[in-house]
């Protein structure tokens, strides 16, 4: 199957590969956030929602919550899983909004969906242009330069009497702005396996790149990937979570 292929055939198979995240904690972290640093409004906006699982909690938090990706089969089933939501099939690299937001997230490292650091710095334009004063951008991100390519996530689970087997990994050659995300899957039904492979170009950069890019337009505090705690960075550690308060 082709890349392209895969990737719209993804949203069949998104909730799935990602059975094991913690959306609820995840999105507990940023809202404990946005109520430190924000602006105590409650209009809020997720990049590269997927399906939405995100969204859905934000609005039982009281949110007015709308999502935003480039994938309408994802939205698609986002906007089924959250009717009283708004999503929008644009890139995050240059997307605008009509009305100005108080809190945008990025989850699972989907700011490097930006294919280039050019586009890195659009979307962090385009973010700050999106946010009212004091809002808040939140996301994750990960340092080029602490990036091993031999670890990898590998989940496995069983539905409708099919085995699945899901892998994804970073592969970082150690020099230059691109890195990828690998993905398999591995669908095995009465004996008979199907697998699909692919990996998506995505933006390298390290944590002083991207507090570079920000620093013009915010106010950043960089923390510990912890979404159940709030620890303050070590600089060292290779997986950040940002905060960037519009100045």
């Amino acid at each position: 199957m082709s890349s392209t292929a895969l990737y719209t055939d993804l949203s069949g198979y998104y909730d799935l590969m990602c059975a094991d995240i913690n959306y609820l904690e995840q999105s507990k972290g940023v809202h404990r956030l946005h109520q430190i640093f924000g602006n105590q409004g409650k209009h809020y906006l997720d990049l590269a929602c997927g399906t939405g699982p995100h969204v859905r909690h934000f609005i039982d938090f009281g949110y007015q919550a709308s999502g935003l990706d480039i994938n309408q089969p994802m939205l698609d089933i986002a906007q089924a899983r959250c009717p009283e939501a708004q999503f929008l099939q644009q890139d995050m690299s240059n997307f605008t909004i009509t009305e100005p937001l108080d809190l945008i997230s990025c989850f699972l490292y989907s700011i490097h969906y930006n294919s280039t650091l050019d586009k890195l710095k659009e979307c962090i334009a385009s973010v700050h242009a999106a946010l009212k004063p004091g809002g808040v951008f939140c996301f994750n991100a990960v340092d080029k330069n602490t990036i091993d390519n031999r670890d990898g996530i590998k989940r496995s689970l069983e539905l409708r009497q099919s085995h699945f087997m899901f892998q994804s990994s970073w592969d970082y050659c150690g020099h230059g702005d691109r890195q990828y995300l690998k993905l398999s899957i591995e669908k095995t039904t009465q004996g008979i396996t199907e697998t699909w492979h692919d990996q998506h170009p995505m933006v390298a950069a390290s944590v002083q790149q991207i507090r570079d890019f920000l620093s013009p337009y915010f106010e950043v505090h960089i923390f510990e990937h912890d979404f159940g705690k709030i620890i303050p960075w070590d600089n060292s550690s290779g997986n950040v979570i940002f905060i960037g308060v519009k100045i």
